[in-house]
């Protein structure tokens, strides 16, 4: 039940190469590499802006005037 010995590695990588051929297999694992780049190309680009907005002060604060104006009272709205 321990680890697997290298012997059990390799047959298991030649089965797997047996299946999906060794261009397809490439071809995985290019985009594989395109998607992992991309996803840490995103999470830099989303610290950049967390930064740019720490570093511009602090967000607007919605005022409680500005709040009201846009509350809808329901009853007035009902039809007649």
């Amino acid at each position: 039940m321990g680890s697997f010995s290298i012997w059990h590695w390799l047959i298991v990588l030649l089965v797997v190469v047996l299946i999906f051929g060794t261009k397809k297999l490439k071809n995985i694992g290019s985009d594989l590499g395109g998607a992992v780049k991309g996803f840490k190309d995103g999470v830099k680009g989303a610290n950049d802006a967390a930064d740019e907005q720490a570093a511009g002060g602090p967000a607007a604060q919605v005022t409680a005037a500005k709040r009201e104006a846009e509350t809808v009272d329901v009853e007035a709205k009902t039809k007649s």
